[in-house]
């Protein structure tokens, strides 16, 4: 266990004891109420309670309360949602398990949409931080109608802290075991009576957690990160906002999470790397000046350079020789590099019917748009022993989308919507693999809501999403497993959402079913090499068909002003059907059968406070192509802390238990002294961490 000082922390821990953590001072004022969520991530706000779907929101309070500020938080709070590593930080998500867990040479296109402040995020998920977060609202099931292609099994939708017409700010430090340091500051206001500004900046390291015995090295997979967003917000004129957000990321971490032992000791002579070099500028536009209907308009783009890197043998020279002759490597000694430059343009145009605009005798509201989706990528490979690897993969998308919320009685609303996209994508490589085509897709959803009072709401719901085909990029590959085919998913879901106990009480249930067409599934082959060693053919295929059922829960109860209890539980069922398939009539990999998150916050005095979560997982399948598992597990969190209006600081600990479990894994011949027979293989998630936080509001 590390716990070492960088110069500068010092100073900024003597100025962060006197710090706060604005939304507990402020939360409730000392009442039972519990605050109303609003959700934006749909065509108008709605309260929480009011959108007929499955989905958690997790609010500022929360979010500052996690030991990271990445997206790869994300899955303790919210049912049937995971992560995948294989890298620095979680880079791919499940929900309902659905979603990728890696990309090496092929190109993807996540099943799980990551937006932050209307910039597309999917393939750039290292720089999705949660610094000066206002809300992340987590949507489960396809999101045909308004995201399409992008939100095959659903979305992560991250919205930042807005300008603010008084000049407010934060200051936030952590430090913690491991060297981590962390340290994030915001602030916003008026420029003048139009103009508002919001900047906010933020630094991560830490060493990591496993130790390089080979190098004598305890940083080889550290984490060292730097972002800085910044927000204006003009008042053009009476009906016309504009609101212009730039980003900008900085990531250089190491990546050297593998062990031949399967320990946190690795002999890596060359260790991994994790990169990202990112910047992103939105515009949106909001125009109320026609009696009608409101006028949203968008545009983003962003660029990234990314470069992913490991030591392939996990090993050193010479880490096994012949017993008979010292100096022959009976080992192998590679180093597998890919840099991609990625490229992002999206823009949108949408009309919302304005109040007194609705159709049919004023009973239904209205939206229709017009969206548009451009990336480019370009690869490089560089692999010890092997030639460059170069590929170009283009696509774009273009879609035209249309909702209708109809108010058919005092109790009931019928929500339908449709999109209709166009996609096509070009691909060459260096190996002369070209592939392109163009296809048309449709989605989109039908929601029956029933109002039974003011505070509980019953919804039935189908929807249908879909997610575009590609190419296999390797030669290795049979040519029926070159290309894979446009998979679709359909979703049926009921669920109740409900205020009791006079707002004290917050509960959402939901029951879904969902059929997956052509279900896109990962896989690899594993080839010998002469040299010794094991190279790797990463493909995407088609099952015949996949389907998942399963509940999500969440509730939240004010028990009295000074404690509060939370808790959600996922449960989740999925089978994979190909009659050709080792997998045939099994699990979809990393799926667990159940998820569950239980918590309480107490309020000891006006200024104690202090909190307990429990959170636990199922064993799942590490793949689709091996039937090697993970340990189902538990974790226990805690926090305590002091706070005033102004300031407070909170000594928290995750994973108190210090319990060994794995989130990714792994099942090849990597491992000489044991003749490279097939071993399960697992990174292992984050051990005990102690830690203190402090903040300052102004």
């Amino acid at each position: 266990m590390h716990f070492t000082l960088n110069p500068l922390y010092p100073s900024v821990l003597a100025m962060a004891v006197l710090t706060a953590n604005e939304s507990v001072a402020t939360n409730r004022s000392m009442n039972n109420d519990l605050p109303v969520i609003y959700i934006t991530s749909g065509v108008r706000g709605a309260a929480l309670n009011q959108v007929p779907a499955s989905l958690t929101a997790v609010n500022q309070e929360t979010l500052q309360k996690q030991p990271t500020s990445h997206t790869e938080a994300m899955p303790s709070l919210a049912p049937n949602v995971n992560s995948s590593h294989g890298a620095s930080r979680a880079r791919f998500f499940q929900i309902r398990g659905i979603g990728e867990r890696s990309q090496f040479i092929g190109p993807v296109n996540p099943s799980v949409g990551v937006t932050m402040d209307g910039i597309d995020m999917s393939n750039i998920g290292a720089a999705a931080t949660l610094m000066d977060a206002q809300q992340v609202e987590i949507l489960r099931g396809p999101q045909g109608t308004l995201y399409g292609a992008n939100a095959l099994a659903g979305l992560i939708h991250i919205r930042s802290n807005d300008p603010t017409t008084k000049t407010q700010g934060r200051v936030e430090t952590t430090l913690a075991t491991y060297n981590t340091r962390s340290l994030t500051a915001a602030v916003g206001g008026p420029v003048n009576e139009n103009v508002g500004y919001r900047v906010a900046i933020q630094s991560n390291r830490s060493d990591g957690f496993m130790e390089n015995d080979y190098l004598d090295k305890s940083h080889t997979n550290n984490i060292d990160e730097t972002f800085l967003r910044g927000k204006l917000r003009i008042q053009a004129n009476d009906h016309h906002m504009l609101d212009l957000t730039g980003f900008y990321a900085d990531v250089d971490n190491g990546y050297d999470a593998f062990s031949l032992d399967n320990n946190r000791h690795t002999l890596s002579d060359q260790p991994g790397h994790d990169r990202l070099e990112s910047s992103a500028l939105a515009l949106k536009s909001t125009w109320t000046g026609h009696n009608a209907f409101t006028l949203e308009t968008s545009l983003s783009h962003s660029s990234a350079d990314q470069e992913y890197g490991y030591d392939e043998d996990w090993a050193y020279p010479f880490f096994f020789t012949n017993p008979d002759d010292p100096t022959e490597d009976w080992g192998y000694n590679w180093f597998d590099n890919y840099k991609r430059d990625i490229s992002t343009t999206t823009a949108e145009m949408r009309f919302i019917s304005a109040p007194g605009a609705e159709l049919f005798n004023g009973t239904t509201d209205w939206v229709t748009g017009v969206y548009y989706y451009h990336r480019e990528t370009d690869l490089l490979r560089q692999r010890t022993d092997n030639a460059d690897f170069n590929s170009d993969y283009t696509t774009s998308r273009f879609a035209v989308y249309g909702q209708l919320e109809s108010r058919l009685s005092d109790v009931l609303r019928l929500t339908s919507g449709l999109r209709f996209e166009q996609s096509e994508f070009d691909y060459s490589d260096s190996d002369s693999v070209t592939s392109d085509e163009d296809d048309l897709l449709a989605g989109g959803r039908l929601a029956l809501e029933y109002l039974a009072n003011q505070n509980r709401t019953y919804y039935a719901l189908v929807s249908a999403g879909y997610k575009v085909g590609g190419v296999n990029a390797d030669t290795n590959l049979p040519e029926e497993q070159r290309a894979f085919e446009t998979e679709s998913l359909w979703n049926y879901e009921v669920g109740a959402k409900s205020n009791l106990l006079d707002n004290r009480l917050q509960t959402q249930v939901a029951l879904f079913y969902q059929r997956r067409n052509d279900a896109q599934i990962k896989g690899y082959r594993t080839i010998s090499m002469p040299s010794g060693g094991t190279s790797f053919i990463d493909y995407i295929d088609n099952t015949d068909q996949a389907y998942s059922y399963g509940l999500e829960a969440e509730a939240q109860w004010q028990v009295t002003p000074a404690i509060n209890l939370f808790g959600g539980l996922g449960l989740l069922e999925t089978q994979l059907n190909d009659s050709g398939a080792a997998f045939d009539g099994r699990d979809s990999a990393q799926s667990p059968s159940y998820q569950f998150m239980l918590g309480a916050a107490f309020k000891h005095s006006q200024h104690w406070f202090s909190g307990i979560e429990v959170e636990g997982k199922d064993e799942f399948y590490f793949s689709d192509s091996h039937n090697q598992r993970s340990d189902s597990y538990t974790l226990v969190n805690a926090h305590i802390g002091y706070q005033t209006p102004d300031w407070s600081i909170r000594l928290w600990g995750r994973n108190l238990t210090n319990e060994h479990y794995a989130v990714r894994g792994f099942y090849f011949g990597n491992d000489p002294r044991i003749d490279w027979a097939e071993t399960q293989y697992t990174q292992l998630g984050s051990p005990r961490q102690i830690g203190i936080t402090a903040a300052v509001n102004f």
